[in-house]
């Protein structure tokens, strides 16, 4: 089947591609694309971690399966907490993250996967899993990209024997230019086929269960389920936004700076106008957010009143009034954010878009699997009143945002992005690139980016400094040497005007396109 597919590696993208090519459908390869990622991009992706897919049939309404992590039922501990912080060097600052049993949040990877599969694929999944499968007792070669990550990650791929078995076979950590093998996870997906997924689903929860030092017990995993949720939907520009909503946060972020910014004039990119407008719509959605948004996150409501007229009027005016204030022409630390993304749209106009995430993983791996299990508890940016205050049994909340536009009904852009807090507004600029300045994708994907937070103005290189200056007023400005991971890794797909499909994967973190003919 036609198709084309942007993802964070150049296997990801060739296994959904390759099940395309066999017949299957967006959802199809979109499963595949994942499964192949958790072994090319395995420290950003896993199994044992958790995503969202935001999914539209060519014939049927679009849905947003959640399958992100979840809080354990309960906090009691039968034996001492392992939780303990490992520090990574990203050269010009040193982040602290914490891993281990105790860290560990439900997984819900690969049940989600499973659940998508049967209610939308169309090939078996042995045909689904086998480009994976492959690679993994074949092994990747290791690029530049993951090399680095790898060295980021270093204390906690290091941290167990299993993770050192995988990531450091002759002891030290694998290099750009060596393989990396999982054979181990490709038994492991053979098993999937073979047992279904309930049985392996009762097999991980035997063995996480019974780890010492961690929240999860038998009770979780039989609480967990994959929820269906109807998308966030916005009207931006004469199309319509598509995107994960509540309980997740990066959906409604993402709608509420777009709504912002509908309103200003924007006179060309890059222009002092349109960084002013871009800018002070990203500060007043952060302080929108705290009106209410994020306290408030699982409630069945709070996106339909955060995004209402009267409440976005206010900031309305106050956005207007700082852009006239600062005189233009119209109206944080470095986080890895280790999560990717995977977009694919198929030749029937089946559209999926699927982000995935393991944190930095526990250091965690299952014997036997080469599946590491993820550190959602233990991810400061997850927990934002502190380590162990999380609600019991309750879906994490999420920066992830898989996203769609769509012009008369049919999928015109499907994206989405790593990058933790930089997601949002990696989102949305590509939109803005795309809708309000006409960019052919590619260039809407590479254009450089901003990130406006905490008072402080995040710019890449590309934009002219004197020119900018009289527009930063009191915000510290980071003007960036190069375009970094730092801003997010935005993999995108669409469909033209004409016709054709065409793709961009973010060159910040090697992204890659295939195409199915």
């Amino acid at each position: 089947m036609e198709g084309v597919v942007a993802a964070g590696h150049k296997q990801t993208a060739a296994a959904a591609v390759e099940v395309l090519n066999q017949g299957g459908n967006a959802f199809d390869a979109a499963v595949a694309g994942v499964l192949a990622a958790c072994v090319a991009e395995s420290v950003l992706t896993s199994l044992g971690g958790g995503g969202f897919l935001l999914a539209h049939p060519a014939a049927g309404e679009s849905v947003l399966f959640d399958f992100f992590s979840q809080t354990p039922a309960e906090k009691a501990l039968k034996y001492p907490l392992d939780f303990y912080p490992i520090y990574a060097d990203f050269g010009d600052t040193v982040q602290e993250f914490h891993v281990g049993l105790g860290s560990m949040a439900v997984p819900g990877v690969v049940k989600g996967l499973v659940h998508v599969h049967r209610r939308l694929g169309r090939l078996p999944l042995a045909a689904v899993a086998a480009p994976a499968i492959d690679l993994a007792r074949n092994g990747v070669v290791v690029n530049e990209f993951f090399a680095y990550v790898y060295q980021l990650l270093g204390p906690i791929l290091l941290a167990t024997e299993r993770s050192r078995a995988i990531y450091a076979p002759q002891g030290d950590l694998l290099k750009a230019g060596e393989t990396l093998y999982m054979p181990d996870f490709a038994n492991s997906l053979e098993r999937l086929v073979d047992i279904g997924m309930e049985a392996f689903w009762e097999q991980m929860a035997a063995h996480l269960t019974q780890t010492q030092g961690g929240y999860l017990t038998p009770q979780d995993f039989a609480n967990y389920q994959i929820i269906e949720r109807q998308p966030l939907c916005l009207d931006y520009h004469g199309t319509q936004l598509l995107t994960n909503p509540p309980p997740s946060a990066g959906g409604g972020l993402i709608a509420c700076t777009l709504a912002l910014l509908a309103d200003c004039e924007l006179k060309g990119h890059g222009s002092p106008g349109h960084l002013l407008a871009l800018s002070q719509a990203m500060r007043f959605t952060n302080v929108a957010r705290r009106d209410g948004y994020d306290a408030r996150l699982h409630d069945p409501t709070v996106a339909e009143a955060f995004l209402s007229s009267g409440h976005l009027n206010q900031y309305r005016g106050e956005l207007h009034a700082a852009i006239v204030s600062l005189g233009a022409d119209s109206a944080p630390a470095n986080k890895l954010g280790s999560t990717t993304h995977l977009s694919v749209i198929d030749g029937d106009g089946n559209a999926a878009s699927v982000t995935t995430s393991n944190g930095e993983g526990s250091s965690h791996v299952m014997p036997g699997t080469d599946i590491m299990i993820n550190n959602m508890l233990g991810e400061e940016d997850l927990n934002p009143h502190g380590f162990h205050q999380w609600q019991p049994n309750q879906r994490i909340s999420s920066m992830m945002a898989p996203t769609m536009v769509l012009r008369n009904g049919r999928p015109y852009l499907v994206l989405g992005s790593g990058g933790s807090n930089r997601i949002r507004t990696a989102i949305l600029q590509v939109i803005s690139n795309l809708v309000d300045f006409q960019m052919p994708l590619e260039s809407a994907v590479a254009a450089p980016r901003i990130h406006w937070e905490n008072n402080t103005f995040h710019l890449e290189p590309g934009y002219d400094r004197a020119i900018l200056a009289p527009i930063l007023g009191e915000a510290t400005p980071v003007w960036w040497q190069a375009q970094n991971m730092f801003f997010g890794g935005v993999h995108a797909v669409g469909l033209g005007d004409d016709g054709d499909l065409h793709g961009a994967g973010d060159p910040r973190r090697q992204g890659s396109v295939a195409v199915a003919r």
